[in-house]
């Protein structure tokens, strides 16, 4: 039974309907037309992902050491977090620039 909101579209629409002559992108779509490009992108995520977990890990260190009472090791974590944060917003315009 056809939707009365949209009465010219059958219930096939998509798979049967011989309105519908292309289904998709063609071919190659999608596919990185410069392999350097992915490459140093990819490089760049890998460092921001590592970094991120530098990070994670500090916070985890910091929120412990805080708990404990050793405020000197908490801020020495949150410096770090802070520091690798730096660098990974660093990475990632250094790359961006040359992106385009």
């Amino acid at each position: 039974m056809a939707d009365p909101r949209y009465p010219r579209i059958r219930p096939t629409s998509g798979y049967a309907d011989p309105r519908i002559r292309s289904t998709g992108p063609g071919p190659g779509a999608g596919g990185e037309t410069d392999p350097e490009r992915s490459s140093m992108l990819s490089g760049r995520l890998a460092l921001v992902l590592s970094i991120l977990v530098g990070q994670l890990w500090a916070i985890t260190v910091g929120l412990d050491a805080w708990m404990m009472g050793q405020t000197r090791t908490a801020w020495w974590a949150a410096a770090f977090s802070v520091a690798s944060f730096l660098v990974a917003l660093f990475a990632w315009r250094l790359g961006e620039r040359r992106d385009r």
